[in-house]
């Protein structure tokens, strides 16, 4: 990766989670300072390697307005916390993850003088499912944010990403995982969605990029397609996961139906994100190899 030392001080949310954890080491290799929050019952294994690193602070019962006066100054905020609603979560509580929380951070943030805010946001229709609708909502703010010259607003609309020690309810992990462990059967649907996948480590440079030339934008509003720029069926992804893995698995596909209002293409125009010189280093078998690769060793 491009590591051109910033030197800027973030503010990080998402921190413990598979993408945030990522994306504080390389902030801290290219020579930022990392601020981040956090939950109190968050684990920290992902980040154990830049622990004494990192300054923490626990969300809950926090004066956002004293703590951006208590911390320092704070030139960016890269927001990657979210609640995707996998666990029953109510719907207040996916509306105060995705929406109430980093609006928060929006607010506070404008009034302490931080520059700019990097979001990351979904691609999917805002009225599919309560996450993609809470985090438009969040978006919604944000175009207001920057119109009324408040904060720069940076919204990420990234693709499905996938890499090693992944959430293993995602649906990437979980075939992976399937299929390394030779489980005897995976039920799928017909598998002619087309998803663009895109590598973890293709999805950090992105961001790096984005926030190196955040200062150059003309507008104060700028939106990013993140993904490989190519599509491929679900079925053609597991079956090269099946592959690569020499799974025993049984493939099923066709016996779960299509989800109601189900996205049959999804992929990302990375023209944009192209012209400011960044470039997708994995295809979908090179990034692949790499993941089962090293989720192998743990089994």
């Amino acid at each position: 990766m491009n590591r051109k030392c910033m030197k800027k001080r973030i503010l990080l949310t998402g921190v413990t989670g598979f993408l945030g954890s990522h994306l504080a080491k390389e902030l801290l290799a290219a020579g930022n300072e990392v601020v981040a929050l956090k939950r109190k019952s968050s684990s920290l294994h992902r980040v154990e390697s830049i622990i004494s690193e990192i300054d923490f602070f626990d969300i809950e019962g926090l004066d956002f307005d004293q703590f951006f006066r208590d911390c320092g100054k704070i030139d960016t905020i890269i927001h990657t916390a979210t609640c995707y609603g996998r666990n029953n979560e109510s719907v207040t509580e996916i509306f105060a993850a995705n929406t109430e929380f980093p609006l928060r951070l929006l607010d506070a943030g404008s009034r302490a003088g931080v520059e700019a805010f990097l979001n990351t946001d979904t691609i999917l229709d805002k009225y599919l499912n309560l996450y993609a609708l809470s985090k438009n909502q969040l978006l919604q703010w944000g175009k207001f944010f920057s119109i009324h010259e408040k904060m720069r607003f940076a919204n990420i609309r990234l693709e499905h990403f996938y890499g090693p020690d992944d959430d293993p309810t995602k649906f990437s992990a979980y075939v992976i995982n399937s299929c390394l462990g030779n489980v005897p059967e995976l039920r799928l649907t017909k598998g002619e969605q087309r998803r663009d996948f895109i590598y973890i480590d293709d999805v950090v440079s992105a961001y790096m990029v984005l926030l190196e030339k955040m200062d150059s934008f003309n507008s104060v509003f700028v939106e990013f397609d993140v993904g490989s720029g190519r599509s491929v069926s679900i079925r053609e992804f597991v079956e090269t996961v099946h592959r690569i893995t020499a799974s025993k698995t049984y493939l099923d596909f066709g016996a779960l139906p299509y989800r109601e209002g189900e996205v049959m293409h999804s992929e990302a125009d990375i023209t944009k994100l192209a012209a400011l010189g960044w470039r997708c280093q994995y295809d979908l078998e090179t990034g692949l190899k790499k993941v089962i690769e090293q989720e192998r060793t743990k089994l």
